[in-house]
C-alpha cells in the first residue's frame, strides 16, 4: 500500500471514529435528557393531580367512591393534555379508566413507581401510586405515550447515519487530494533519487513548501551535489591515472629499447672500439635518466603517503644554500641566478622545500635556449613564508598553465626529454606546497618568461 492511500485511510479512519463516537454520545444524552424531561413531568403531574385528590378527600371525609371516582372524572376531562391515559383502581376492581391502557404495578401508599411499557408498539411512560380514601386502599395511574422520543431518537440516528457516510466520503475525498498535496515533495524527491540512480547525476528536487520536507530536499540536493563532485573527482583521478600510466609507459618505452638494442650489440661484439663506446654512453645516460624518474617518482608517492613534521627553520638559509647548490652549474650554462631572502623563521620541512626550489630552478633553467636570468624571491608572511621563482625563458601558452602540474606532463615533449626532464618536477613541487597548506601559483608570458610562486603556510614562529 502506498504511502498516499496509508495518509487517506487513517486519516478516514479516524474521522469515522472521532464522529461516530462524538455523535452517538451527542445524540444518546440529547435522549438521556429528553427521557429525564418527561420523566420529571410525569412525576409532577401525578404529584398534582394526587394532591387535588387528597384535598378533596380532606375536605370531605365522608367522601363515597363514586364522587371520587366523579371527582377524578373532571380533572381528567379538564387536564386530559396533560397525560395520554388514567386509571384508579381497588383492590379488585377498577374503578375508572380513560385512554391508554397501563400495566398494573403494585406500589406501597404513599409511595410512587415509574414503569415503561410498550402497548402496541407505542413506548409509555406510566406512573403509579396509592391512595387512602374512608381507609380503603386505591391505586392511580397515568399514562403518558412517551413514542415520539423514540420515533425522535431514531429520526435522528438515520440523519446522522447518512450525515456520517457523507461525512466519510467527502473526507477521504479530501484526505486524498491533502495527501496528493502533501506527497508531492516525497514525489519530486522520489523522481530525482531515480534519476541520479540512473546515472542522471545533475538531477535535482525542487521542493518550495516551507517545512521539514523542503529542508529534506534541500539535504538531499547538497547530497547529491557532493555526490555529483566526489564522482566528477573520480572520474577525473581516473583518467589523470590511465595518463600517468600511459605516460609512465611511455617513458620507459624508448629508454628501455634503446639500451636492449645497444647493450645487445655490445653483447654481441658487432661494434667497433668508438661505437662501442658511444653505446656504453648512451646506455649510462639512459640508465641515469631512468634512475631519475625512479627516484621522482618515488619522492611523489612518499610525499603523498607519509606525514611531515615541520620545524623551526630559515626560508633564507634554505634559499642561499640552495644558490650555493646551484649557482656553479648554471654559470656554465650560461645562466645568471640571482636571489634576495627576506630574514625570518617559520615552521617548515627543509629538505622538502630545499628539493622544491631545486625543482624549480631546473625547470626555469630547461626553459632557456641560450642562457638567461633565474631570480629567487623569498618572503616572509603572516602565515608562514612565499618563495618566488622568475625566469626570462620561452614561457608557457596559456592553455598549457592548468596542465603543467600534472605528473609526466611536459610543454614541448622532446626539448625535455632532450634535457633529461621527465615532467614531475612542478608535480612534485604542487605536492610539496599542499603538504605546508600552501599553493602553486603561476604566472607566465609566451616568449618573456615565467613566474611561479609558491605560498607556505606551515606557521610563522
Amino acid at each position: 500500500m502506498k504511502l498516499r492511500e496509508k495518509l487517506t485511510l487513517g486519516a478516514v479512519t479516524l474521522l469515522a471514529l472521532i464522529f461516530g463516537v462524538c455523535g452517538s454520545l451527542l445524540i444518546s444524552a440529547s435522549f438521556d435528557a429528553t427521557l429525564k424531561s418527561e420523566r420529571d413531568a410525569a412525576l409532577r403531574t401525578y404529584y398534582s393531580v394526587q394532591s387535588t385528590l387528597q384535598l378533596a378527600t380532606s375536605i370531605d371525609t365522608q367522601m363515597e367512591y363514586d364522587d371520587f371516582v366523579g371527582a377524578l372524572s373532571i380533572l381528567d376531562q379538564r387536564d386530559r393534555d396533560m397525560w395520554d391515559g388514567i386509571m384508579l383502581r381497588s383492590a379488585d376492581a377498577t374503578l375508572y379508566r380513560s385512554g391508554l391502557w397501563p400495566q398494573e404495578t403494585a406500589t406501597e401508599a404513599g409511595e410512587c413507581a415509574i414503569g415503561y411499557s410498550s402497548d402496541g408498539g407505542k413506548r409509555l411512560l406510566q406512573v403509579s401510586g396509592m391512595l387512602t380514601v374512608n381507609g380503603q386502599k386505591l391505586s392511580l395511574y397515568i399514562i403518558h405515550d412517551i413514542t415520539g422520543i423514540y420515533e425522535l431518537r431514531q429520526t435522528q440516528l438515520a440523519t446522522y447515519r447518512r450525515l456520517l457516510v457523507l461525512t466519510v466520503i467527502l473526507g477521504a475525498a479530501g484526505s486524498w487530494l491533502m495527501a496528493a498535496f502533501l506527497m508531492r515533495p516525497l514525489t519530486r524527491l522520489t523522481r530525482a533519487s531515480r534519476q541520479i540512480a540512473a546515472g542522471d547525476l545533475s538531477s535535482r528536487a525542487e521542493v518550495r513548501s516551507g517545512d521539514e520536507l523542503e529542508a529534506l530536499a534541500n539535504e538531499f540536493n547538497a547530497m547529491a551535489a557532493r555526490l555529483e563532485e566526489n564522482i566528477g573527482e573520480l572520474q577525473e583521478n581516473a583518467r589523470r591515472q590511465t595518463e600517468f600510466m600511459g605516460s609512465f609507459a611511455h617513458e620507459l618505452k624508448t629508454p628501455m629499447t634503446s639500451i636492449i638494442g645497444y647493450s645487445d650489440l655490445i653483447r654481441r661484439r658487432m661494434l667497433s672500439p668508438e661505437e662501442e663506446q658511444e653505446a656504453a654512453n648512451y646506455i649510462f645516460s639512459e640508465g641515469r635518466r631512468l634512475e631519475s624518474l625512479s627516484l621522482k617518482l618515488l619522492d611523489l608517492l612518499m610525499l603523498k603517503k607519509r606525514d611531515f613534521e615541520l620545524s623551526e627553520a630559515s626560508p633564507a638559509a634554505i634559499v642561499t644554500g640552495v644558490v650555493r647548490l646551484l649557482r656553479p652549474s648554471l654559470t656554465r650554462e650560461g645562466v645568471t641566478l640571482r636571489y634576495r631572502a627576506a630574514e625570518g623563521r617559520c615552521l617548515l620541512e627543509p629538505d622538502l622545500v630545499k628539493s622544491l626550489l631545486i625543482n624549480l630552478v631546473d625547470n626555469a633553467r630547461k626553459a632557456m635556449d641560450n642562457g638567461g636570468a633565474v631570480f629567487i624571491i623569498s618572503e616572509m608572511t603572516p602565515t608562514g613564508c612565499a618563495v618566488s621563482v622568475t625566469d626570462n625563458g620561452r614561457g608557457i601558452p596559456r592553455g598549457e598553465l592548468a596542465k603543467i602540474t600534472e605528473a609526466f606532463y611536459r610543454v614541448d615533449k622532446s626539448r625535455s626529454r632532450a634535457q633529461g626532464g621527465v615532467g614531475l618536477g612542478l608535480a612534485l613541487c604542487d605536492e610539496i606546497a599542499k603538504l605546508h597548506g600552501g599553493a602553486l601559483e603561476i604566472r607566465s608570458v609566451e616568449g618573456r618568461g615565467t613566474s611561479i610562486t609558491v605560498t607556505l603556510n606551515g606557521g610563522r614562529v
